[in-house]
């Protein structure tokens, strides 16, 4: 479940914050643009990097003033006000000196914090960010200040077409998610204040002041902030690091996660951790036909053969409608892989419908997880996991591991609890529930 969301003061505002993990490090993450404390649970890549994180640190986060769960009062944030927040939430969850990691827009107000209070300030970790997000003769980055665009950030605030100008190669279902988690996130009228404020700020003339340990993290291909940028602050904060990651994520939940937590863990904690082969974070879909041998025997191999050509082509219907792929079939079962568990359950609960009108039963079983694709093939624990809660399914019914349950909560989807169950294999218990199938219903 979820940490606690928590409320500092800050003047007369609340400012709602989180404490996740039990690392031996105390790390503050200063967020970007808008961010929502409780729908960051909600999206599958962010946990997987979350959890990363917290193997290693105690991390403290927050949504900033006029941003998701805290207070959100009129008119433009200064930064003073926003270096505040920052650090009535240090007082609250008790970081006496944490490392601190400011990420996008969040770099400019790390570095504010780190120059105004550097006794309570371990380190300094900036991650795509810059000295400044706005364009000038002597600062060749950042974007042109534009009336126009606030206009159309606040016109179309909340649309899927402005979510994909952030992340313009994530799938249809990423871009649904981003475009209801900005609308979540903050108003139209508070976006746009935030981004005046950011394209406000300039801590160019602090860098040289900055006296506290220093990485700089950039992707190379980064539209907010490239490679380029990054170097700029290094070159000008005394003795940092600078690092050029691959790739083109502006977020550090995407592209190669695993290399940006091993420079953060390694930064931290002085130790360089076993880098792994990274893999990716999918909703993994077994089904089998229930009874099937005695089924098979009833009818006579004929009818057979010709009944499990008709419930494959079913089957992959049913998976490429929500956008799924079937990655490997063993006599009358099938193993598919998601990019979402929503899609992946509809799926199922579409094959379950249309396998009746064949007059099979049909069992699955979903859970979600990291993968790797070798030769074809998917590796993982999570396909092992999957593999072992569809043996736990009657015919008929779809079952799903808690972690499922839990991504698609407020997804209008119905479960029952099916208990903790012991699944061959694999270590410790695993509670599980049953979708709700409508009949007709998908």
């Amino acid at each position: 479940m979820p940490p606690q969301i928590r409320y500092a003061r800050s003047g007369s505002l609340n400012i709602a914050y989180q404490i996740a993990g039990e690392g031996v490090a105390d790390l503050l993450m200063i967020p970007g643009w808008v961010t929502h404390l409780a729908l960051d649970w909600q999206e599958p890549r962010w946990i997987r990097w979350f959890e990363r994180m917290t193997a290693f640190a105690r991390v403290v986060r927050f949504d900033k003033r006029g941003t998701g769960m805290s207070d959100r009062p009129p008119g433009i944030p200064t930064a003073d006000e926003r270096m505040a927040d920052a650090l009535a939430v240090m007082n609250a969850a008790g970081l006496e000196r944490p490392h601190v990691l400011g990420w996008s827009e969040g770099g400019p107000l790390g570095v504010m914090v780190a120059t105004a209070y550097p006794e309570r300030v371990q380190s300094l970790i900036l991650y795509g960010t810059q000295a400044r997000f706005s364009r000038r003769n002597d600062y060749p980055f950042g974007e042109e200040e534009s009336e126009h665009e606030y206009a159309e950030i606040e016109r179309d605030w909340g649309s899927e077409r402005l979510a994909r100008e952030f992340v313009p190669d994530a799938d249809p279902a990423a871009i649904t998610r981003l475009a209801a988690y900005y609308q979540a996130g903050a108003s139209p009228s508070a976006a746009v204040a935030l981004a005046r404020a950011n394209a406000e700020m300039d801590v160019r003339g602090l860098l040289a002041s900055i006296r506290v340990p220093t990485l700089v993290l950039n992707r190379e291909h980064d539209a907010v902030a490239p490679g380029e940028t990054g170097k700029y602050l290094a070159e000008r904060i005394p003795g940092s690091r600078f690092i050029e990651l691959p790739g083109s994520a502006h977020a550090p939940w995407l592209g190669d996660v695993e290399r940006f937590c091993t420079e953060v863990e390694h930064f931290v904690t002085g130790v360089r951790p076993v880098e792994h082969e990274p893999g990716v974070v999918r909703t993994i879909l077994h089904c089998d036909i229930a009874h099937s041998t005695a089924r098979a025997v009833a009818i006579g191999d004929e009818r057979w053969s010709e009944l499990l050509a008709a419930y494959y082509k079913t089957a992959e219907l049913a998976v490429s409608a929500y956008g799924g792929r079937i990655v490997d079939r063993t006599g009358d079962g099938f193993m598919a892989a998601f990019e979402g568990p929503v899609g992946a359950i509809r799926s199922a609960r579409r094959l379950l419908e249309d396998a009746r009108e064949l007059d099979l039963q049909v069992r699955a079983g979903l859970h979600i997880g990291e993968v790797r694709e070798e030769g074809g093939f998917l590796r993982g624990i999570a396909v092992h996991v999957a593999a072992r809660v569809m043996s736990e399914a009657q015919g008929g019914e779809i079952l799903v591991s808690e972690t499922v349950r839990d991504v698609v909560a407020g997804a209008n989807l119905s479960f029952s609890d099916r208990g903790a169950r012991e699944l061959k294999g694999i270590q410790g218990h695993r509670r599980l529930f049953a979708v709700t199938v409508e009949p007709g219903g998908r």
